[in-house]
């Protein structure tokens, strides 16, 4: 059974300038280089009418807000992410990846999109069961949003070559634990030509399983 575009949400998660840009303290060595590829799959998500969902982080002034093992190097790089930040422009995503009118915004307090957030009501009013991430850093935002919708009882699906880590290293190891656990993984190209085609559905297969069995009982 496969995944259909109208119960599907793209989400692009912290691909913000305080994330990306090489000057700030809290900049992911490889997300930069991820941006064209977002790009193109971000492009082809509208063009199959798939919901676009933007995760961003915002810190408050006083950093009361931000997790206590980032805190020291938030503080000494002058605060990025934040409204005081030196450099304002942290906070907006990068020009080639800006939200559209009709796209969803939500601001996370923590590493995951569910977190604290409107994100699952946003979703379940939407008839949503599938998401599809990209962002950044796939061992903290991507994998924590990931493993919270599994708990939830969503499919994902994570466009590979769309997130990024500290080094090549740790980007492999945790693809290779969350498909273990049981997201489809899938890079840019094969999202552009196919879109959905050929990722499963395997919530709803599951559902439909335990019908099965237990009209057999």
């Amino acid at each position: 059974m496969a995944i259909s575009n109208e119960h599907a949400a793209f989400i692009i998660i912290d691909m913000q300038n305080g994330f990306i840009q090489t000057e700030s303290s809290l900049c992911i060595a490889g997300a930069e280089a991820t941006l064209p590829q977002c790009k193109k799959a971000l492009v082809r998500a509208r063009e199959l009418a798939i919901p676009i969902f933007y995760i961003r982080r915002e810190y408050a002034e006083d950093g009361s807000n931000i997790e206590a093992v980032r805190y020291e190097t938030w503080l000494k790089g002058g605060k990025p992410l934040s409204t005081v930040s030196g450099n304002i422009d942290s906070l907006d995503f990068p020009e080639m990846i800006q939200p559209e009118e009709n796209d969803c915004v939500i601001t996370k307090p923590r590493f995951s999109a569910f977190f604290n957030t409107d994100l699952d009501r946003e979703l379940r009013e939407r008839s949503i069961n599938t998401v599809i991430l990209t962002g950044t850093t796939t061992p903290n935002c991507i994998r924590a949003t990931c493993y919270d919708a599994l708990s939830r009882s969503y499919n994902v699906v994570i466009i590979d070559d769309c997130t990024s880590s500290r080094s090549p290293d740790v980007q492999a190891a945790n693809i290779a634990d969350m498909a273990h656990i049981g997201a489809q993984i899938i890079d840019t190209a094969t999202f552009c030509e196919i879109g959905l085609e050929t990722t499963r559905d395997i919530e709803s297969e599951h559902l439909e399983s335990l019908h099965k069995e237990s009209s057999n009982t």
